[in-house]
């Protein structure tokens, strides 16, 4: 699509899908386009698959939503004479939540469930899966609401095995200081006490695209004095007052800006996400050891090795850590995913994103925020056996995109033998620089 035909986005509905899918994390999963067909194999079967999903849409956080209603306060109290583009300010309440999520969110994590359902249904119907949340309540609700949407599927489905146990167990891995916790690791001091410092680039672009907006934007709102950072805030308001809106309609404050301006927006997000937590941070793929050392011990049937973030009490025991299943499902944040696609390797291709122009996700072989982690993202991981043979292989897609597998020789659909991929792994079961988490 050309840039003309969205500029300003109008009323069109594809550009309306344009922007929609160019807020960086605060994107809603979506097919992601992928150069191989994510569909299974022919003379193929999918005998094990794992889910890594985010949780669903949520309100901002307890921090942003006190800092959104800040400045919306301060609009009111200091601009009398609102531009045209911006009149929807003059009488707009903020009223975001925190933290939880959105209806719309909720709903988003039913039909992930049911999604999930029926592209391994022929596992999905005699096999129930083993899930596990990482502990804060959006995570643990959206684990809750994928459960649903995966047993609703179950139930339509007549050829189901009816001995259902529902509500499924779910493992509940707290976020506490100190916890071992693969979902969302905290324990690498050297990763926390950096996480907020790589920001150089991210920062950079900042001061290219944002100065015009602010500009504009002080210009609307005579008296409002806002800053670069402020601007961005504003952007923020778009997504998050769309996905609390019940039926998901575009925000006014998404109109406020061109199509283009998004893209900018999203590639800012991009880079807080690379420098920040994965390929860019020099320790951002050490925090996803933990969790591929699992999932290498569930793709072989063997116990977990691992000194990083594994917990041992979990994993040594078959109750909280079982090797026998067909079917996985883990919940965890966009933070901790982009660590443990890091370690996975799954973007070592992509060249670090540069700071003084933006580059799409398809320059970027296949990354960008929006298309990787968004509310809602998924990861799927699968082994099959094809035509026969008792050879087995790997393949993973991230939101239906297939990501050529790396370093083991993968075939032309993107998928490597299981032993060629398990010691492609090296990185995770070298321990992945995990002693410099305490140098």
């Amino acid at each position: 699509m050309s840039t003309q035909t969205c500029n300003g986005i109008a009323h069109d509905r594809h550009c309306k899908k344009e922007v929609a899918h160019s807020w960086g994390q605060y994107s809603s999963s979506f097919s992601v386009p992928s150069e191989i067909s994510p569909a299974a194999p022919q003379d193929c079967e999918i005998t094990f698959a794992q889910l890594l999903a985010r949780h669903g849409a949520r309100d901002p956080t307890a921090h942003k939503s006190e800092t959104y209603a800040g400045i919306i306060d301060r609009i009111h109290d200091s601009v009398t004479d609102y531009g045209k583009n911006v009149q929807f300010l003059k009488t707009y309440q903020y009223k975001l939540g925190a933290d939880q999520l959105t209806s719309l969110g909720q709903r988003q994590m039913v039909e992930s469930g049911i999604k999930f359902y029926r592209r391994y249904r022929q596992l999905a119907n005699t096999n129930t899966p083993f899930i596990r949340a990482s502990g804060q309540d959006r995570v643990v609700e959206s684990a809750e609401k994928w459960a649903k949407g995966f047993h609703q599927a179950r139930v339509a489905d007549r050829n189901a095995d009816p001995l259902d146990e529902y509500p499924y167990n779910i493992l509940v891995i707290p976020e506490e200081d100190g916890f071992n916790n693969t979902l969302s690791p905290d324990i690498c001091l050297a990763f926390e006490e950096s996480r907020h410092d790589n920001r150089d680039e991210q920062l950079t672009w900042a001061g290219k695209f944002l100065p015009p907006l602010t500009e504009r934007l002080n210009r609307d709102l005579p008296g409002a004095n806002l800053t670069d950072q402020e601007t961005v805030f504003m952007m923020d308001l778009c997504p998050f007052n769309t996905v609390a809106d019940p039926r998901g309609e575009l925000s006014k404050f998404c109109y406020v800006f061109t199509v283009q301006e998004w893209h900018d927006y999203d590639y800012y997000q991009s880079l807080g996400k690379w420098y920040g937590f994965g390929n860019g941070n020099p320790l951002g793929s050490t925090q996803g050891v933990g969790f591929i050392n699992e999932l290498l011990a569930r793709l072989t049937g063997q116990p977990v090795v691992d000194h990083t973030s594994t917990n041992s009490t979990l994993d040594d025991s078959h109750t909280t850590f079982p090797l026998d299943k067909a079917l996985y499902a883990d919940f965890s944040h966009d933070n901790d995913m982009m660590g443990m696609f890091a370690a996975l390797g799954l973007y070592n291709q992509t060249d670090p994103l540069p700071e003084d122009r933006r580059v799409s996700a398809r320059e970027a072989k296949g990354f960008s925020a929006s298309w990787v982690v968004p509310f809602a993202a998924r990861l799927y991981v699968e082994k099959m056996a094809c035509g026969g043979s008792r050879e087995e292989f790997v393949r993973i897609l991230v939101n239906d995109r297939v990501i050529p597998l790396q370093n083991c020789g993968a075939d032309a659909l993107g998928r490597c033998r299981l032993d060629r991929f398990v010691a492609s792994q090296s990185f995770a079961k070298d321990g992945g620089l995990w002693d410099r988490c305490f140098a």
